[in-house]
């Protein structure tokens, strides 16, 4: 398969995952609509073919499911997601091995960077056609406007790279983009991220930073641009880790970058710093219009390449289920190994999709002293950048099934003590986004203890928990046929008898 949008979508289709819609359709709240309500049944990719005002096809929902993101990553299915995170594992933090086995395991991961090395293409597709200077016209391009009252349309898949100006290393990141002009956008972002790092850098030494906007790129890119990188190791390598081959980039016509050389459209410009423009409201994935930002860095392009008849892709934020929280289920399965080697004592652990893929987490443990629940959620929030704006960390025994939501709030109400078990840590960072806090970037985090104590945590015995006998339920399991109820699946629990729907 080719390694790029239009491979990707072609897979799609040979499985009967994509739909090719021909209707004209809006790119003004329309698109947004059916693909949203394509997205909460689990429905395939779409692909606009007649957008009204722009030349150019649409594809969204491409990830809207934790299976389409496994095909690109080039799995299978969702369990080699871990097996991946273990690879990963051994390059955040290299350890000299111990056993010969663990020697040829980190042999092969790092023969596997080398193989990962990025190529450069000469002709690359993403330059058949170039515009720079007054050419370059973003009102062209199909972009979405989701909410009725969001100030302007946005870009929400372009992948932006920008340079170190001291060191060289480059950032890929996702960051969401809002039209101002025909070749302005200002740019939404946190202040953790690498690429608000070099505009500080860029600024103390009184120079503009270099952007570059990939857009309509292979959706490996897009997974590897979202996982918590290693030390010294690039995005770039990590894709091609992801593909098993080397990712092909192209330099940019005007900027000292360099992009995919398979993306459909990629946008050249500079941001100078101090030079800002009003960015929101817009749709956020918290399920609220985000605030309005009067000072957000402002982008000037004055060059735009692209493929012939390129295909814009898109997605959306909002509350879940959208394609961000598919694509969070997903690198969820490949923190997992990462995790366990920043916390060795954490079994498992889960991003709820329904709290927005990152503001709860529950950690399972194998618990085995006194305050160890208390110690994996405070080690937790400093592992990987990703978790410095999780607001919950429940922490439950191995033995519990985090991803049912009922045995969590079992273990909840039944070992936890308030009084006890309930710990706050007041004005952390934090998501600036997060109205619940009494101050922009700045809130609490609480953790909470629902593991079973053990002394001093409490002088009172702990009872046996309620089990069945082992030996009458392997016999009702031998018998089940002869009860007559070999055509109940049991495995099938209706949520509505317990009094919730969760449809």
């Amino acid at each position: 398969m080719t390694r790029d949008l239009r491979g990707f979508i072609k897979q799609l289709e040979q499985r009967g995952q994509l739909r090719r819609i021909t209707a004209l359709v809006d790119p003004d709240l329309e698109i947004a609509e059916i693909a949203q309500r394509m997205l909460q049944k689990g429905g395939p990719a779409l692909l606009f073919e007649n957008v009204k005002g722009s030349p150019y096809p649409v594809a969204v929902n491409v990830m809207g499911t934790v299976e389409r993101v496994c095909w690109a990553m080039n799995l299978d299915q969702p369990a080699e997601l871990e097996a991946l995170g273990k690879k990963l594992a051994l390059l955040y933090q290299p350890r000299p091995p111990k056993t010969v086995p663990q020697a040829i395991a980190l042999g092969q991961a790092l023969f596997d960077v080398l193989k990962a090395k990025p190529s450069r293409d000469l002709l690359p597709p993403c330059h058949q056609v170039v515009l720079k200077g007054d050419e370059v016209d973003l009102t062209q391009l199909p972009l979405l406007k989701v909410y009725p009252d969001d100030a302007n349309k946005v870009v929400t898949l372009g992948l932006m790279i920008t340079k170190d100006c001291e060191n060289k290393t480059i950032n890929v990141g996702v960051y969401r983009l809002q039209l101002q002009s025909k070749n302005t956008m200002t740019v939404q972002w946190l202040s953790v991220r690498g690429a608000t790092r070099h505009l500080r850098k860029a600024a103390e030494r009184g120079q503009k930073l270099e952007v570059a906007i990939a857009l309509g790129v292979d959706p490996l890119l897009i997974m590897a641009a979202a996982t918590p990188l290693p030390i010294d190791l690039s995005e770039w390598l990590f894709a091609g880790l992801y593909a098993g081959e080397g990712v092909h980039l192209a330099k940019c016509k005007t900027v000292d970058l360099q992009v995919p050389a398979d993306a459909e459209i990629v946008l050249e410009g500079t941001i100078t710093p101090g030079e800002t423009g009003v960015d929101g409201p817009a749709g956020d994935h918290m399920g609220f219009y985000g605030g309005v930002n009067e000072a957000a860095p402002l982008i000037r392009f004055h060059c735009m390449t692209h493929r012939k008849n390129p295909i814009y892709l898109t997605t959306f934020s909002g509350r879940p289920p959208k394609e961000d929280a598919m694509m969070a289920l997903a690198l969820n399965r490949i923190y997992t190994p990462i995790l366990r080697q920043q916390v060795p004592e954490i079994v498992d652990f889960f991003l709820p999709m329904e709290t927005l893929s990152y503001k709860t987490a529950i950690l399972a443990i194998d618990k085995a002293y006194p305050g160890h629940a208390r110690r994996a959620a405070l080690a937790f929030w400093s592992a990987l950048p990703q978790f410095t704006y999780t607001k919950f960390v429940i922490v439950v025994d191995k033995d519990i099934n985090i991803r049912d939501p009922r045995a969590v709030v079992w273990a909840i109400a039944s070992k936890v003590d308030p009084a006890r078990d309930v710990f706050i840590l007041p004005e952390t960072p934090f998501d600036s986004l997060d109205f619940a806090t009494e101050k922009a970037g700045l809130g609490g985090r609480m953790g909470i203890d629902a593991t079973t104590k053990i002394p001093p945590e409490t002088d009172r015995v702990w009872n046996t928990p309620l089990e069945s006998d082992p030996d009458t339920a392997a016999m009702v399991d031998r018998r089940w046929a002869q009860y007559g109820l070999a055509d109940l699946n049991l495995g099938e629990v209706n949520p509505n008898l317990f009094g919730y729907d969760m449809r």
